[in-house]
């Protein structure tokens, strides 16, 4: 595939400036770059969701038209998309299948058929526990990312474009992922992968091209490419340390109380479970997917029943039944949840509203909102997240998925909440804004601010958490710190083994 010359403006924004890079057949290509890089508007190119202002593309030899999702389909291009398309009122089946549902004689759809064809495919896809006729909307997010890229797959397209496809998997389905590329690059299938993730590429990539500014600033063999190379193109400066340093233990102020008590905890899915959290400390949380982490967040939360047990803040009791019950002054607690699309923003709202939804009391006046106050406050934390300020006024739904999650950040830190439950909060964003986030959360705790913090990628919990307390089943099973806080400590517990390395042998925390 060749892409030449390719441009796309909306308004004054450029998103890709003539753009061109070509991919081998057969190969699985990563394509990388900041938020806002272009990668995206490529995606959507290719996929005929938009039609370019300029520029040509080549496949197989052939000049190319793409102006119509149905024209990048006849092209056998297929994408699975990290802003998942499945429509979730419909079942799995129904998404597969959409607009190919076979027909019987008087034009009605053969469900059963469907379903089965389905199953099948699913079952072939290494997919057989999920249930074909289940809706879509009450399956978790990590199955759901499957789905859609299973969906891509079983078409047998000659191009499949990846979109951050391993931004909700666990490590487990990572494997997964890796043994079905392996399968369609045996079949000459071209891939390109779309990814933050560097052991992604270097996983599943023979090649990458880095974009910055809508152009391509170098293409490379992986295996040529140091990760420090490819973050300098990615954000043309070099980064010294991704991670920031955490303070010993030692300095650590001793408070009279925790900031978080958790005892004897139970929800739907989880419990029971106690532990603390110390104000200044940054708690991880290491599990497999569906381990019970996203059921305890929930419950902490007030967005799940808590079946028993009790909550805790700076050494006070707390009755959380509902989120309202769980943010503001009283109690303290925010979430930064999984899924900032549907969990942690309204799409259609600009900034600022999104910004000050849970702390709107903070600015009223005489039973109005103090516009004047609250777009102060916003901008103020907006330039503390290094946010646009253009971001005050704009639609959501028009900012990266970076720039989103920042906006989801600055509506925590405005509360004031001292403690903030991050889900997995740089799921899908660029290695520029994780550096950002991993630096928020840690200034956040050495303001005496108290983290629990769960991500699907390991090396962030080792690297940013002052301890870890591993899940298994819903349960803690061990709990790390020190030099106890390895990849293959938290894994091996993670899977329901005892850690029995010695501590400091290897993978150690690296700053």
């Amino acid at each position: 595939m060749t892409v030449a010359g390719l441009r796309k403006t909306f308004g004054q924004t450029v998103a890709l400036n003539g753009l061109s890079l070509d991919i081998l057949a057969g190969k699985v290509h990563a394509v990388l770059g900041e938020n806002g890089a272009g990668k995206s508007t490529l995606v959507k190119v290719l996929s005929g969701l938009i039609s370019p202002d300029a520029g040509e593309l080549t496949l197989d030899g052939s000049n190319a038209v793409i102006n119509h999702p149905r024209a990048s389909h006849d092209l056998g291009i297929r994408t699975a998309f990290q802003e998942i398309s499945l429509i979730k009122d419909l079942s799995v089946a129904q998404n597969f299948l959409l607009m190919e549902e076979p027909l019987g004689r008087l034009g009605m759809i053969r469900s059963r058929q469907a379903v089965q064809s389905v199953r099948e495919r699913l079952v072939d896809l290494g997919l057989a526990d999920i249930d074909p006729r289940v809706k879509v909307g009450k399956l978790d997010l990590p199955t759901r990312q499957k789905i859609e890229i299973a969906r891509a797959v079983s078409h047998a397209p000659g191009l499949l474009i990846l979109d951050e496809p391993t931004a909700s998997l666990s490590a487990r389905d990572v494997v997964w992922l890796g043994q079905l590329i392996d399968r369609v690059r045996g079949q000459n299938t071209t891939v390109i992968l779309i990814s933050h993730r560097m052991q992604d590429v270097r996983d599943f990539c023979s090649s990458l091209t880095v974009l910055r500014n809508g152009v391509a600033v170098g293409t490379h063999v992986v295996g040529d490419m140091t990760d420090e190379d490819v973050i300098e193109l990615m954000i043309g400066r070099s980064i010294d340390a991704v991670f920031p340093h955490r303070r010993p233990p030692g300095e650590m102020a001793v408070a009279s109380a925790p900031a978080l008590t958790v005892n004897n905890f139970a929800v739907e899915g989880a419990g029971p479970i106690s532990f603390s959290i110390q104000p200044g400390e940054i708690v991880g949380v290491g599990a497999l997917q569906g381990m019970g982490q996203r059921e305890l967040y929930l419950g902490l939360f007030g967005a799940q029943p808590r079946l028993g047990g009790s909550v805790a803040v700076n050494g006070k009791a707390v009755d959380i039944r509902t989120p309202a019950d769980a943010t503001g002054p009283r109690v303290g607690i925010g979430l930064i949840p999984e899924d900032r699309k549907t969990e942690g923003l309204l799409l259609e709202l600009d900034g600022t509203e999104n910004a000050t939804l849970p702390s709107l009391d903070m600015f009223e006046r005489l039973g109005t909102i103090d516009a004047s106050r609250e777009r102060q406050a916003v901008g103020g934390m907006f330039g503390r997240v290094n946010l646009s300020v253009r971001a005050m006024w704009m639609p959501v739904r028009h900012l990266s998925g970076g720039n989103q999650q920042k906006v989801v950040l600055a509506k925590w830190l405005l509360t004031g909440d001292r403690v903030l439950l991050f889900y997995d909060p740089t799921r899908g964003v660029d290695v520029g804004t994780k550096a950002e986030i991993y630096r928020l959360m840690r200034a956040f705790a050495d303001d005496g601010g108290a983290i629990l913090f769960y991500s699907t990628d390991i090396t962030e919990l080792v690297n940013l958490c002052d301890n870890i307390m591993v899940l298994y089943r819903g349960r803690i099973v061990k709990t790390l710190a020190g030099d106890e806080l390895t990849d293959t400590n938290i894994l091996r517990a993670a899977v329901g083994h005892s850690v029995t390395e010695r501590p400091g042998s290897h993978d150690q925390p690296a700053h």
